[in-house]
C-alpha cells in the first residue's frame, strides 16, 4: 500500500507544481488593458449603430461616434492584466440624442475571459434596459444592454492614454447624528486616474456648518466627520462637494437627519 500512495503523492506535487508556475506566469496573459481599450469600443459602436437604426436615429456611424475607452481590473493596486469579471469600462461616445452625463462617460462592468473574449453590460441611462421599442413601436432586443467582444490576443498592447476622472459620490443614505449631534458622512471615489480629492462644503438650509477636506484613491471609500454639530431643530443637511481631482456630483446632496 505505501509503495502505491509515495507515487501517487509525487504525481500530485508534480501537478501543483506546475499548475502554481502556470498561475506565476499569468503576467503574461494576453488579457490587457491596452487590448481591452481598444476591443471594447469597437465591439460598442458597431451594436449602437444598430441601436440607433431600430430607434430611428439618423446620422449615427461607427465614425462619428468617436468612442473611447478607459479600462481598469479591480483599482488602483492590481495589475491591469488577466482575465476575470472584475475589470470596468470607462468609455464616451458622441451621440446628441443622448449626452454623456457630467463625468463625461459611462461604465461597464467587464467579464473578460481567458480566450480573450469578454461580456460587457452597460449603464442603462445611457445604453438603455434589455428591450427597446423601436422606431414601429415594437419591443426588441436591446443590442448594447450586455453584449460580446473580442481583441486579437496579439494585437497592439500600447498604452492608449485614454484616461477618465475618478466620480466621487456621496454614499450614506441619511445622516445619523450622536449626542453631541456629530456626524460621519460617507464619501466614494469611482474608477478612473488620480483618485478623489476636494473640499465638501456642509449647510443647514442657508447656514454654512462648515467644510470637509477628502482625499481618496480610485475604488474606495473614506469617511469624514462633520466639522460641527447638527443643531438639534435640522432635520436635514446639504453637502456640496468641489472637486480638485476627479470629478464630483451634478448637484447638491440633502440627506435627511436621523437622530441616534
Amino acid at each position: 500500500m505505501r509503495r502505491i500512495i509515495i507515487p501517487v503523492l509525487v504525481a500530485l506535487v508534480a501537478i501543483i507544481g506546475i499548475g502554481s508556475a502556470v498561475m506565476a506566469g499569468s503576467g503574461t496573459s494576453s488579457v490587457t488593458r491596452a487590448r481591452l481599450e481598444r476591443s471594447l469600443p469597437v465591439s460598442f459602436t458597431h451594436l449602437y449603430v444598430q441601436q440607433a437604426h431600430l430607434l430611428g436615429h439618423t446620422g449615427v456611424t461607427v465614425a462619428s461616434l468617436h468612442a473611447k475607452a478607459m479600462c481598469d481590473k479591480r483599482g488602483p493596486d492590481v495589475a491591469d492584466v488577466g482575465p476575470g469579471g472584475d475589470w470596468v469600462g470607462l468609455m464616451s461616445w458622441d451621440d446628441p440624442q443622448v449626452p454623456m452625463p457630467p463625468e463625461g462617460y459611462g461604465k461597464f462592468e467587464l467579464n473578460v475571459h481567458s480566450n480573450d473574449c469578454f461580456t460587457a453590460s452597460g449603464p442603462t441611462k445611457l445604453t438603455g434596459y434589455l428591450t427597446i421599442n423601436d422606431k414601429s413601436g415594437r419591443e426588441v432586443t436591446n443590442p448594447v444592454f450586455e453584449f460580446d467582444g473580442c481583441f486579437d490576443p496579439q494585437g497592439d498592447n500600447t498604452a492608449t492614454g485614454h484616461e477618465f476622472p475618478s466620480l466621487t459620490s456621496v454614499t450614506s443614505t441619511t445622516l445619523t447624528t450622536d449626542a453631541d449631534g456629530g456626524a460621519v458622512l460617507q464619501l466614494g471615489c469611482g474608477t478612473g486616474s488620480q483618485g478623489c480629492s476636494g473640499t465638501v462644503v456642509v449647510t443647514d438650509g442657508k447656514r454654512v456648518l462648515g467644510q470637509m477636506p477628502y482625499s481618496a484613491k480610485e475604488e474606495s471609500t473614506t469617511s469624514l466627520t462633520l466639522p460641527a454639530p447638527v443643531p438639534a431643530t435640522a432635520k436635514e443637511v446639504t453637502f456640496e462637494v468641489r472637486p480638485d481631482t476627479g470629478a464630483g456630483p451634478s448637484g447638491p446632496v440633502t440627506l435627511p437627519v436621523q437622530r441616534g
